[in-house]
């Protein structure tokens, strides 16, 4: 997949190719919606490449002296298979119950 060049919208191959790895289904008028969206939201994250960061050090936090706060881990005893599955939307024993989930392999 070639790209456009900035501040050129998108192909609509190329809203068709995210689309596919998104796996959403767009109509055509959504797929032109979109060309003009994210060819606008990537010629403002464009502007972030002119920053020059080359004496910014790299942070956590854009804030100094924040700290974030995490408890200790601590083992506890697993959860019953009843209370686990309770609010399952379908079981069968104890186990989920899903959809099967079969992609192509595109072969």
């Amino acid at each position: 997949m070639t790209q456009s060049p900035p501040n050129q919208l998108l192909t609509i191959e190329e809203v068709r190719r995210v689309a596919t790895l998104c796996r959403i289904a767009l109509t055509d008028e959504e797929i032109e919606r979109l060309r003009e969206e994210m060819t606008s939201l990537i010629a403002e994250v464009s502007v972030l490449q002119s920053i020059d960061t080359t004496d910014v050090e790299p942070t956590g936090h854009a804030v100094e002296g924040v700290h974030t706060v995490m408890r200790d881990d601590m083992t506890t005893p697993p959860m019953s298979s009843e209370d686990t599955l309770s609010n399952a939307p379908r079981r069968e024993g104890d186990y989920f119950c899903v959809q099967p989930v079969i992609e192509d392999s595109g072969d």
